[in-house]
């Protein structure tokens, strides 16, 4: 056992969590209570749903509105929810009600799963999390009710507003709208686009982000990661809108909210099946960035495409990465190229698998569902029903990955630390 403690990293026990996490849905999702009378279900349907729901990422295979019982999109739901905030999370918030204190290795998961990089006040932060997603979840429900109580009924619209809420304040993408339409019915309401994409926005730009933004009443100065991620976030929403508005004719509003749904949260509000080539590429960019560190989405994230263009800079001027006032260790830098090789070079062969699986289909379309699973987004432009069981696998395979992210995945590798000796340096010829 101690010996299996010791090569039990942080990384490790996060992944296994996740892991658990998903055969358990997938297990509750097979009873007879989970599913509708008219559903016809496989056990590899319920594994994709929950894999789908636990990762946050929002592919479905059945109408999650028609084929899952009240339990069933209860338990959806608690998937999501988890896997919005993290398996770590939840395994200290148990602890901590049962009267239990934080240890070193509770701390050091707490770290890894939100890519934190100080152990200072985790337990603070902790509570403060779950505030945050009270708060958001609360109001995103009472301002969507309204809505949904008017096109359902007072009580069913009430119901179908939480999971909403939740579904998108965690950048999951499920509905239980009925059908597989997503928010499509909704593409000309402002009221339902702009407080989708505001729960999208908020779960998008990491809890550090909030509170640092919340604390800036106070201390009136922003860290340097609020900044870069505020930039990059303003960049991508406006640079998408512009760039799908010219490559698809769709209205401003419905630019905005793909451009928002597109970095990780996989609603839709227009047929993305008759979109453009152009406007695809532009989709499979945003969503390839993501959210930002510690926030509920998927991607290799928007601090680490800020510091390649920074590397960028330096290299071609010759002066030191730096970015308001301050500079950018290389240490951040190296790991930027580290996350975008590592989860570019799983995209490239998670998509080369998914076409041998699906030869008969087109390239795009197979592109698209790849990158739409390993970024944990949800949106699709072939039916992910109609994929066989094979290319289901991958998939599944793809939202898991992208949930726990390429840093994470580099360090379940790592089994002892770092030597301390080195080779002789000598360097080669690059570019």
């Amino acid at each position: 056992m101690k010996r299996l403690r010791k090569h039990l990293t942080p990384g490790r026990t996060i992944a296994l969590g996740f892991l658990a996490l998903i055969l358990l849905g997938a297990l509750l999702l097979s009873l007879p209570a989970a599913r509708t009378e008219s559903m016809v279900s496989s056990p590899l349907d319920s594994l994709f749903t929950s894999a789908s729901a636990a990762c946050v990422t929002g592919l479905v295979v059945t109408d999650t509105g028609a084929s899952w019982t009240v339990f069933g999109k209860i338990v959806i739901l608690i998937l999501i929810q988890i896997g919005g905030l993290g398996v770590a999370a939840l395994g200290v918030s148990v602890t901590l009600l049962a009267g239990g204190g934080l240890r070193l290795r509770d701390r050091q998961m707490l770290k890894e799963s939100w890519n934190i990089t100080s152990y200072r006040d985790v337990s603070g932060l902790l509570g403060r999390v779950l505030l945050i997603t009270l708060v958001f979840e609360l109001a995103g429900s009472l301002l969507v009710w309204p809505v949904f109580a008017r096109d359902f009924g007072t009580g069913p619209g009430l119901g179908m507003a939480v999971f909403h809420a939740i579904s998108t304040f965690n950048n999951a993408g499920f509905d239980i709208l009925g059908g597989t339409d997503s928010l499509i019915r909704y593409g000309d309401q402002i009221w339902i686009n702009l407080v989708t994409a505001l729960l999208i926005i908020g779960g998008g730009l990491g809890y550090l982000a909030i509170l640092d933004l919340y604390r800036f009443r106070k201390r009136r100065i922003l860290s340097l990661q609020t900044k870069v991620v505020l930039v990059m976030t303003g960049i991508l929403i406006v640079g998408g809108t512009l760039l799908l508005r010219l490559a698809q004719p769709i209205s401003w509003m419905g630019a905005f909210f793909q451009s928002v749904s597109a970095r990780t949260a996989g609603f839709a509000t227009w047929d993305l099946s008759g979109f453009r080539p152009a406007a695809l590429l532009v989709m499979c960019l945003l969503m390839f960035v993501g959210a930002s560190p510690g926030s509920t989405g998927g991607g290799v994230k928007t601090t680490t495409i800020f510091a390649l263009f920074l590397s960028a800079r330096s290299t071609a001027t010759g002066k030191t990465p730096q970015a308001f006032r301050r500079r950018v260790p290389d240490a951040v830098i190296s790991k930027a190229f580290t996350v975008v090789l590592i989860g570019g070079s799983f995209l490239i062969f998670a998509t080369l698998m998914l076409c041998l699986c699906e030869p008969g289909r087109d390239f795009m379309s197979l592109l698209f569902e790849t990158v739409s699973a390993c970024c944990t987004v949800g949106l699709s432009i072939v039916p992910t029903p109609e994929l066989g069981a094979g290319a289901r696998a991958v998939l599944i395979v793809c939202m898991f990955v992208g949930r726990l992210g390429p840093l994470t995945i580099a360090t379940l590798w790592r089994y002892s630390a770092q030597n301390e000796w080195s080779y002789s340096q000598e360097g080669f010829t690059i570019g």
